[in-house]
C-alpha cells in the first residue's frame, strides 16, 4: 500500500485570506505548508489577472530565473512559503494564488490570498458657499474635500451622528456632496464629514451652519422697504423744482 506522507500531499494554510496594504510599505502573504517529505519545496506565486502573472518561483527560499523588471528588489520568498512584497505599489492589488509543490508535481497544494493596496485619506475639510441661509427660501451645500486617499467613502454626520434619510437631503452619486434643499429651521447645527478606506479613515473639523427664521418681521420689513420705495419714486415724480 502506498505510504501516508504520499497520500497527505501538501497542506498549506494561511492565517488570513485579506491582507490590507498601504502603498510604499511592506506587505506579507503568509503561508504555512505541511509534508510528509524533508525535500525543499518549489514555491510559486501567481498573481492572477486575465491572464495569471507569474510573480516569482523558488525552491525554497532561492529564487528560480529572473524577476519581473516591475518586481525586481521587491519581492521574497521565506522559509514557509510565505511572499514579502516591498515597497508596495498600487498595481500590486489583486489576487495572490500560491502553488506549493514538493518532489513530485502531484503533490501540491494551493492557496488564494487577496492583496489591496491603499493609499491613505488625508484630513479632509467641508467647504461651504455661505454658512448663514433663510428659512424655506434657501438651499445650501456641503463639499467633503480631501487631497489624499484611494477608494474613498463619505458620510455625513449632523451633531456627529450620521444624517437620517431625508427627501430634502440629495447627495452627488460618490456621497461627496450633500445638498439640502429648502431649509428648515431644524438644520441649524455643526455638520462634518467623515472618509474611510480600507486602511484608514479621516474626520473633518466640524462646520456650524446658521438658519434665519422668516419671521413676520422679516416680511414687515420686506413690505415696508416696497411701501417706502414706492412713496419715494411717487414724491420724486411729482416734485418740480421751483424756478
Amino acid at each position: 500500500p502506498p505510504s501516508p506522507g504520499l497520500l497527505a500531499g501538501v497542506n498549506i494554510t494561511s492565517p488570513s485570506a485579506l491582507v490590507r496594504g498601504t502603498a510604499g510599505k511592506a506587505a506579507l502573504l503568509s503561508v504555512r505548508y505541511a509534508s510528509a517529505s524533508p525535500d525543499k519545496p518549489v514555491v510559486k506565486w501567481q498573481l492572477k489577472r486575465d491572464k495569471p502573472v507569474t510573480v516569482v518561483q523558488s525552491i525554497g527560499t532561492e529564487i528560480i530565473g529572473n524577476l519581473r523588471p516591475d518586481y525586481r528588489d521587491r519581492i521574497r520568498v521565506l522559509e514557509n512559503g510565505s511572499l514579502l512584497i516591498s515597497p508596495l505599489q498600487l498595481a500590486d492589488e489583486g489576487a495572490y494564488e500560491v502553488e506549493v509543490s514538493i518532489t513530485d508535481d502531484t503533490f501540491t497544494g494551493e492557496k488564494t490570498i487577496n492583496l489591496t493596496v491603499d493609499i491613505p485619506i488625508s484630513k479632509p475639510q467641508v467647504l461651504v458657499a455661505s454658512s448663514t441661509v433663510l428659512e424655506l427660501s434657501e438651499f445650501f451645500t456641503l463639499n467633503c474635500s480631501h487631497e489624499n486617499g484611494t477608494k474613498p467613502t463619505y458620510t455625513w454626520l449632523k451633531d456627529g451622528r450620521p444624517l437620517s434619510n431625508d427627501s430634502r437631503l440629495l447627495l452627488s452619486p460618490d456621497q461627496k456632496i450633500l445638498t439640502i434643499t429648502r431649509v428648515l429651521m431644524a438644520d441649524d447645527d455643526v455638520y462634518s464629514c467623515l472618509v474611510e478606506n480600507p486602511i484608514s479613515h479621516g474626520r473633518s473639523i466640524p462646520v456650524k451652519l446658521t438658519v434665519y427664521r422668516r419671521s413676520s418681521l422679516y416680511i414687515i420689513l420686506s413690505t415696508g422697504g416696497i411701501f417706502l420705495l414706492v412713496t419715494l419714486v411717487t414724491v420724486c415724480a411729482c416734485w418740480k423744482p421751483s424756478k
